[in-house]
């Protein structure tokens, strides 16, 4: 039985973790921290996790959760995340960070627009990016995996097959997307009460979103040569889901069809995949409670763009179903275990 600690386990992302880590047969959650939950129980927070009701919220001391557990979840905020990921992992223990710290290799890139500095180089190298569809045989061999941001997931999968396969330039690439308000995390602010969201739509961050530098490295890794993005996020009155349409200009000649079935060989194995195609395209409500990310698509002869559309549930594929699922991979289970397909709601 894998022992497991959840570090900021009070969190929405925290939360999802302890939900999917309750059916999975082979983990054992052994300590949940929080700073500002500390004493109190996760099914006193959120009643669904009823299974942790003897549990209590511990504050994070890295030394004294060394003993307690084989791999550790960091759910903490960005550049909280960077001492204590670098101590568990120099101390032999495997990570799984959500935070965005180890994710961007370019320290120069993570301090711009982070706007702070990264003082753990060492452990930076060894990170790997935890997209598996991408990455997975450098995720089996790992020890420190760097979970991806919830906007780069739905992006980066919905572009990798056609930048891959020269179907569509490596220039011009216009990423759209639009998240429910539990990707802004659990936090006490106005911007993201209830009157403020309900009945609004809006954009935000346009032009500088912290997660445009990680997709950008992936596609140049994809396009082997320098990609940049034109990436603007919205905030929906929703609590869950991202939808992104992603524009993508054709070089090589296409059709709906055939993009289709290009999308299809490419994904044809990945468990958490779905390409709909041009008559059903991707709704956030499909995904809902999934670690799945459903891909359509539709080919415009009229510009020649290729439009791509994904649907991810922020929370799952997006940040804990993802981790969970890095999890499996980095320690041999079943890389669906305990990440059924099909939702757990409505």
């Amino acid at each position: 039985m894998l022992k497991v600690a959840i570090c900021g386990a009070s969190g929405y992302a925290g939360a999802e973790l302890l939900r999917i880590l309750s059916g999975h047969p082979g983990v054992k959650v052994v300590s949940v921290t929080s700073e500002k939950s500390a004493g109190k129980s996760p099914a006193e927070i959120f009643p669904h996790l009823s299974k942790y009701g003897d549990f209590l919220f511990e504050p994070m001391e890295p030394h004294s959760l060394l003993g307690k557990a084989d791999l550790f979840f960091m759910a903490l905020p960005h550049k909280a995340s960077q001492p204590a990921v670098a101590l568990l992992h120099r101390e032999g223990r495997k990570v799984v960070d959500l935070s965005a710290d180890f994710r961007i290799k370019d320290r120069a890139v993570y301090e711009k627009w982070y706007n702070t500095t990264h003082e753990h180089g060492d452990a930076l190298k060894k990170a790997v990016y935890g997209l598996p569809e991408l990455h997975r045989a450098k995720i089996k061999k790992a020890t420190l995996i760097a979970n991806p941001g919830c906007y780069p997931t739905g992006a980066i999968l919905g572009i990798y097959p056609a930048l891959k396969n020269g179907l569509v330039s490596h220039e011009g690439i216009i990423v759209d997307s639009k998240s429910g308000t539990s990707g802004a995390g659990r936090q006490s602010d106005v911007r993201f009460s209830y009157c403020e969201v309900n009945e609004g739509f809006k954009a935000y961050s346009v032009g500088v979103h912290r997660h445009t530098p990680e997709i950008e490295q992936e596609l140049s890794l994809i396009a082997r040569k320098d990609v940049t993005i034109n990436f603007t996020p919205h905030l929906l009155p929703v609590n869950r889901g991202i939808l992104t349409t992603v524009y993508l200009k054709t070089v090589k000649k296409l059709t709906t069809e055939s993009a289709v079935a290009l999308y299809e060989k490419v994904y044809r194995n990945e468990p958490f995949v779905r390409v709909l195609g041009a008559d059903n395209l991707p709704n956030i409500n499909a995904v809902k409670g999934t670690n799945r990310c459903d891909i359509g698509l539709k080919f415009d002869p009229r510009t020649g763009t290729l439009i791509v559309i994904t649907a991810i549930d922020n929370l799952v594929k997006g940040a804990a179903g993802q981790a969970v699922q890095n999890m499996n991979i980095m320690m041999g289970f079943p890389e669906d275990t305990a990440l059924p397909a099909l939702s757990a709601f409505p």
